[in-house]
């Protein structure tokens, strides 16, 4: 007889889904009998609920490593197969996890223990508000009961925590902690105090929340997160130092205490000014307008400082430390063309969605979402700092969107789609992801942006393997990038529980940011082997990118007379193309019209590299030229509604006539377009000024 033919490893994750749901169901069906449950067969259940939820999550991980490759013989559909898979999971996680509570809810008010009341209470306002966010089908529900029980409850709890003080006291040994900002009691229990403040630590919780004494003798609850330990000593001497940059302390909190880091990196500047800034955040915050981990944009700092964080400036050549030749452009006689250059990381990275952001309060208003990302290595930012806008839907304003792919005329600003290229060896090299919030003040009309959490993702393990390809899924941290163990909404997670469904409900109340990275195909590995070694893009954007890039490879390269050669170069689209970088809408007139042109051409037109270059120049003189230099476009302004809808409507308008005219002459020449008057900076191109200095 012959040996059976081993099953394939999808085949047998769909088996063990298969019986996982079996067990579900029958476990479902004997809850419904909910009258004759005594209290051992609940607990029976209630067990059988957990080591399901296990199995599930193993079957899980075992599902999210597979691969097609791993499959013995070709199956169709492969991907669509494991989405099915994958839902099916998530489906069974959540019937365990109501039946969870439901028999939890079933313990505690036939059992009638005020401990375990108070905690079940805790679990259901949870799991309301978390309904309430993502379905809003059962808004009115458990709203009395909950109010019911909470005071006999708190007072045990109150008592239980008197009781197990003594031997806490002893472990804490009354240490004194400093302050790190203001904190304002969010419930009952809670205590209230100022940046700088010192506070004596009666008792320290493992959920974070500390028992600790002001100076004038009154007790509450306070976030560790705010604390670092007090030493006089060490803070009459840096007080004498106060203006020095070379040494900063920032907290770096873990769960046995506080340490303290030094950071001398290059742009820490950027950092101590947003801490400069932060009266205003600490008067918001003290108003309840935004959560205690909302802090001043790092990113949006850093790219205020100047051109160093910016596209713009890295999409020009890099010149050697000589700088008399190009690091990054090297002609290749043979393709006729810029040689292609590989880079440590090249990759395409998804923006799917952000879930349970928090929500400011009524007196600031939001003018924009949206999400900055950088190449990170833990200290410094390595690259350019690329935005994408994120779109919300009032019914859940608490969930940030994407498009994964932009088309058409819709802005590149809002496409999730971006390319990753970096060639630095650090071995912490990372994405770092940063939310955040365009705002004005209501009453003072002051504007300002707020980071709502940051995300790292680093991109290589311990031994240097890249990460695999998939979707990741980032729990956001509060404070700036340098600041550890800071909650986005410490509100969320204040209470520790043992319970793994307790457990679960906290995790999805918590600020995430969904992620995917995904492996380029051929062409998408050509694009950006022509682009930078160091760039953060759009992707609906990088096939522009590469015709600058070809274009500066024939002037700097292939027609310059002299290599020795640096006057000036007299050429339009060179000068002013960075510019689009930080204007999108011009760069969106753009991409619109070289994809009307390109509609146009033959398919043998389209192989021939010199046709498409000279046609591209062409429709950017009758389409970029003319706008950059318009009075009637407005100046581009970041967040402006108002602004944002001008230039929109200029530059539609501008479109359409210069696609009913075949061409932008019409419109250079008619006396209702002024543009500006003639400056030699709209053609000369001053690459020496322009490039990059290489770090070597």
């Amino acid at each position: 007889m012959l040996p059976r033919r081993p099953r394939d490893p999808l085949q047998v994750v769909r088996r063990r889904s298969q019986e996982l749901k079996l067990q579900v169901d029958s476990l479902l069906s004997e809850s419904q009998l909910k009258g004759a449950l005594e209290p051992n067969k609940r607990q029976e259940i209630y067990q059988r609920c957990i080591q399901l939820k296990q199995a599930i999550d193993e079957n899980k991980t075992t599902l999210q490593k597979l691969t097609k490759a791993d499959e013995a013989a070709p199956v169709g559909n492969y991907n669509q197969r494991k989405e099915e898979e994958q839902t099916l999971l998530d489906k069974l996680t959540h019937q365990l996890q109501e039946l969870a509570v439901t028999i939890s809810k079933e313990n505690t008010t036939k059992t009638g223990a005020h401990i375990e009341k108070e905690k079940d209470d805790e679990s259901t306002e949870e799991e309301q508000d978390d309904e309430d966010e993502e379905d809003e089908e059962d808004e009115e529900e458990d709203d009395g009961e909950d109010s019911e029980e909470s005071s006999g409850g708190e007072e045990e709890s109150e008592e239980e925590e008197e009781q197990q003080g003594d031997e806490s006291v002893k472990q804490a040994a009354n240490k004194e902690y400093i302050a790190l900002g203001d904190f304002t009691a969010q419930q009952a229990g809670d205590l209230t105090f100022q940046k700088g403040e010192i506070l004596l630590i009666i008792e320290k919780k493992p959920d974070g929340w500390w028992i600790a004494k002001n100076a004038k003798g009154n007790e509450g609850l306070i976030p560790r997160t705010y604390l670092e330990p007090y030493n006089k000593e060490k803070e009459e001497q840096e007080s004498s130092d106060e203006d020095s940059e070379e040494d900063v302390e920032v907290v770096d909190e873990t769960a046995d205490g506080t340490e303290v880091k030094q950071r001398t990196d290059s742009h820490w500047s950027a950092v101590r000014k947003a801490i400069s800034e932060i009266n205003t955040v600490d008067a918001l915050t003290m108003m309840g307008a935004i959560p205690t981990g909302f802090r001043p944009s790092t990113l949006s700092q850093l790219l205020e400082e100047g051109n160093q964080f910016r596209a713009s400036y890295f999409l020009q050549p890099e010149l050697t430390a000589s700088q008399l030749a190009f690091r990054d452009l090297v002609w290749d006689a043979k393709s006729g063309t810029i040689r292609p250059r590989p880079s440590r990381v090249s990759l395409v990275l998804t923006l799917w969605s952000c879930k349970m952001i928090p929500l400011p309060g009524t007196s600031i208003q939001v003018l924009s979402r949206h999400v900055r990302l950088c190449v990170f290595d833990g200290s410094k930012v390595l690259s350019n700092i690329h935005t994408v806008r994120a779109t919300w839907q009032p019914k859940k304003p608490k969930t940030w969107a994407f498009s994964p792919q932009v088309t058409g005329i819709l802005p590149c600003l809002l496409s999730g789609d971006c390319f990753i290229r970096s060639n630095s060896s650090s071995p912490d090299l990372g994405i770092l992801f940063e939310l955040g919030i365009s705002y004005i003040r209501n009453s003072t009309g002051e504007r300002g942006e707020l980071s709502c959490g940051w995300a790292f993702l680093k991109l290589f393990d311990a031994s240097g393997v890249p990460i695999p390809t998939k979707t990741y899924e980032l729990f956001l941290n509060g404070g700036t990038p340098y600041e550890k163990g800071v909650e986005v909404d410490p509100s969320v997670s204040r209470r520790a529980h043992s319970s793994v469904f307790h457990q679960m409900l906290t995790m999805r109340r918590q600020p995430q940011l969904l992620v995917k990275l995904r492996s380029l195909n051929q062409r998408s590995r050509h694009i950006l082997s022509l682009l930078p070694e160091t760039l953060i893009g759009s992707m609906c954007c990088s096939h522009l990118l590469v015709f600058y890039r070809q274009i500066l490879g024939d002037v700097l390269l292939k027609d310059r007379t002299s290599s020795q050669n640096a006057d000036l170069i007299s050429h339009p689209v060179l000068a002013s193309f960075p510019q689009l970088l930080e204007q999108p809408e011009v760069m969106d007139a753009l991409r619109s019209s070289w994809a009307e042109k390109e509609s146009t051409l033959k398919r043998s037109e389209k192989r021939d590299r010199e046709l498409l270059k000279a046609s591209f120049l062409l429709v950017y003189h009758d389409c970029v030229l003319p706008l950059l230099h318009s009075t009637l476009l407005p100046p581009f302004r970041w967040a402006e509604e108002e602004t944002e809808a001008a230039r929109w409507k200029i530059i539609a308008d501008f479109l359409k006539q210069t696609h009913e005219n075949e061409g932008a002459l019409q419109a250079l020449l008619s006396q209702g377009g002024v543009h500006e008057p003639f400056d030699l900076s709209e053609q000369a191109y001053d690459f020496l000024g322009a490039g990059r200095r290489s770090p070597n």
